[in-house]
Order: C-alpha cells, then sequence, then structure tokens
C-alpha cells in the first residue's frame, strides 16, 4: 500500500486513549502519516509530534477563561469550531482520508470529507444509542444530557452517519452483525478489536493460587449498569461463606464510584474485603492485574453490553486471569469459544459468588489461565487486529 496522510479525529484531549494510540502507531508503523485531532482542555502546545503521530489541538481560547473554553470544545457535530479544527488538519497534513472515533464527531467528519474530496472511516467503539440510555440508569443526568446525549436523536446520528460513511470499524462481531441489521452494508465493515499485543500472553505468568487465599480483580469504569453493585454483593456472599479466603481490587473511578464506595463501607466490606485503587496509569493497572487470581465482568445484560466488548476481557486474558462474566453476549461466546472462564446469570449475586468460587479452584484456575493465555497468542491479539485494519483502510481508500 502506498503511503497515506491519514486524519484520526479523536473527541477529547490526547494524549491519552488507549485505542487511539493503538490505531495510530499501526498506522504510522505501517509507513502512514497521521495527524491526530483532539480537543484542548489542558491548554496543552498546539502542535506536537508523538511516536504514533503528530497531534493537532484546538487552540485554546485563553481570554474566555478555562469554564467557557471547555464548554466551548464540547464535542458536538453543529459546533463550527470542530468543524474548523478538522478542516484546518485535514487542510495542513494533505489528508488523503478520515478515520473519525466513534458517533459524536462523524457528521463533521463527514462534512470536511466530502469538502476535500476524500474518503472516511468511523471508528466505532461503542453502541451509541444504548450507551446512552445505560447512562440514565443511575438517574444522575444534568440538563445538557437531554440534547447531547439523548438516545433517540443519537439513534437518528448515527444511521445517518453509518449509510454516508466509507467504512465503518466495529469492535466485535455483535456490533456489525446490529448495524447490518438496521440496514448497513457488510461490505463496508470490519471488526478491529480492543485486544493487547501478542507479547504481553507471553511474557505474563501462569496462574496458580493458595488455597484459602484468592483475589478478584476487577478494572474499568464504576457505574451502576457494569454491575459493581452486584460484585460488592457477591463478595459479601463469598465473606460469610468462606471467611478471608476472597477479596477483591477495583482499579478505575467513573460517576458511580461514591455510591459503591458508600456500598462497600455499609456492608462492612470497605478496604477489609474489597479495595477501592481509584485511576491508575494505564501500565499501573495492568501490573494490578498480575498480582490477582481472576477478572471479573459484571456488566448487565443491556443492550450496550450486548453489542460490544470490554477491553478488559482481553487484558485478563493475556495476564492469566481466568475470566469470570456476566451472561452479555459477546463476553459469553468468546469465553465459550476459549474456555477461559465461567459464565453467570447478569443482576445475580448469588450466580455470581457461585462462578467465582468455582474458578477459584487450583485445577480450574490453572486450566482457564492457559487457555486465556493461548488465546491471546494464537488469535485474540493486536498483531491480528491491525492486519485487518490495514486490509480495510487499503479497500476503501482505492474505492476513491
Amino acid at each position: 500500500m502506498s503511503q497515506l496522510s491519514i486524519v484520526y479525529v479523536w473527541d477529547a484531549d490526547y494524549p491519552w486513549d488507549v485505542r487511539t494510540e493503538k490505531v495510530c502507531l499501526a498506522l504510522t508503523a505501517a509507513g502512514h502519516r497521521v495527524t491526530i485531532v483532539a480537543r484542548n482542555r489542558k491548554w496543552q502546545p498546539e502542535r506536537e509530534q508523538l511516536a504514533e503521530g503528530r497531534v493537532h489541538r484546538m487552540p485554546a481560547w485563553k481570554l474566555a477563561g478555562p469554564a467557557l473554553d471547555g464548554a466551548l470544545g464540547f464535542p458536538a457535530f453543529f459546533s463550527p469550531r470542530w468543524s474548523r479544527l478538522i478542516w484546518n488538519a485535514v487542510r495542513e497534513s494533505g489528508a488523503d482520508l478520515i478515520i473519525v472515533r466513534d458517533l459524536p464527531l462523524c457528521p463533521t467528519a463527514i462534512k470536511a470529507a466530502r469538502k476535500f474530496g476524500i474518503p472516511v472511516a468511523l471508528d466505532m467503539a461503542e453502541n451509541y444509542p444504548a450507551l446512552m440510555r445505560d447512562r440514565k440508569l443511575g438517574s444522575r443526568n444534568a440538563t445538557i444530557d437531554f440534547f447531547a446525549r439523548n438516545p433517540r436523536l443519537t439513534e437518528r446520528v448515527e444511521r445517518y452517519c453509518v449509510d454516508r460513511v466509507d467504512w465503518t470499524f466495529t469492535v466485535v462481531e455483535e456490533s456489525s452483525v446490529r448495524l447490518v441489521a438496521e440496514g448497513a452494508n457488510p461490505q463496508k465493515m470490519s471488526v478491529v478489536s480492543n485486544t493487547p499485543p501478542r507479547a504481553r500472553a507471553a511474557n505474563s505468568a501462569q496462574k496458580s493460587v493458595a488455597p484459602g487465599s484468592c483475589t478478584v480483580a476487577y478494572l474499568g469504569l464504576l457505574e451502576v449498569a457494569r454491575g459493581i453493585g452486584e460484585l460488592i454483593d457477591a463478595l459479601g456472599i463469598l465473606r460469610a461463606e468462606h471467611g478471608g479466603a476472597f477479596r477483591a481490587i477495583v482499579i478505575g473511578g467513573g460517576r458511580d464510584a461514591d455510591l459503591f464506595t458508600a456500598r462497600a463501607r455499609a456492608a462492612g466490606l470497605l478496604d477489609t474485603t474489597i479495595a477501592f485503587l481509584g485511576l491508575l496509569p494505564h501500565d499501573d493497572a495492568l501490573a494490578a492485574l498480575s498480582a490477582a487470581d481472576i477478572g471479573v465482568i459484571p456488566h448487565h445484560a443491556t443492550e450496550l453490553w450486548n453489542s460490544t466488548i470490554p477491553n478488559k476481557l482481553f487484558d485478563y486474558m493475556a495476564a492469566g486471569l481466568p475470566v469470570i462474566s456476566s451472561d452479555t453476549i459477546p463476553c459469553a461466546r468468546i469465553i465459550r469459544e476459549t474456555q477461559c472462564g465461567v459464565i453467570f446469570h447478569s443482576g445475580d449475586a448469588r450466580s455470581m459468588a457461585d462462578a467465582i468460587a468455582r474458578a477459584s479452584a487450583p485445577s480450574e484456575l490453572s486450566r482457564m489461565s492457559a487457555a486465556g493465555r493461548s488465546a491471546v497468542r494464537e488469535r485474540y491479539n493486536w498483531e491480528h487486529d491491525t492486519a485487518t485494519l490495514l486490509r480495510s483502510i487499503q479497500t476503501f481508500a482505492a474505492r476513491k
């Protein structure tokens, strides 16, 4: 493939985002020139050269002050500020194509692509309409959410975008199936998952557990729909039935973090059985996983989690952690296929506790640990997904 100039539109500050970095590093390693368009709430330099590409940040409106400047930089498809930023990046880089990450700025990227006569791809990491519905479960929505995060409006934007982009990248097969069922062209779509590099599984240790001592890890956002409340309840059941044999570390932050801390405290589990480690840098979070014995994905089986895949599934597998997951369709499919974990009934703390206890048996834990690492080495790795990414770009770039 000839060298291309590619603009990758990311709707937040950069660095850092794991998928943005992986995709852009893969494109750069393949010989392409990458420009990362990003927000600039931290008032960083407008241009910065990184290994994964040249960052083209939104100019700061310092006279407006941080709060107003941040509000006016909100990633909305109707924002003239974002339109100007993307157009300038395309013009300055001599872009051959645009890849826009997720839905909020996709209409803006489509408009820019049409103006400059270049193709545009949507990198769809989320089922955005379903994500907006899940966000309402906690009932802590601001007035702006009605306009900026309205599920019905988001559905219309998604349909508009998928019909008009030249290619759509999804992160799991179930996401592609959903879009095709809604009328999308399967010939303009491919799956590029958020998998880890093969070397991470090759370098991780085979897991074993001492009888009477098992650490369960959760890595990710702390939100009601992600099932952290049921995880806390499951740890309470395990403590009542097995004493201090089980403990948990929760790595991450989120809008419902205080709710879960209070719930664990009220149950008498805070710090003794469950430790909330907060947000950690990516490498530190992965290091914390290596000290655990089991990884858990307690997400509710909502429309969102039945059509997307959490990064943590592959992170756990690469670290050699048996995966305890609710019966969301993509996770359950991969875990059953690879035999790397145990499935429990979504929203059922008793079922989760039983699954954790089963996976903690030394023979089961060792078998599942080996199965997960093997699956990452052989199939669920970034090298495999990079090949799909590059083939897809070659396909849709050649159509123009």
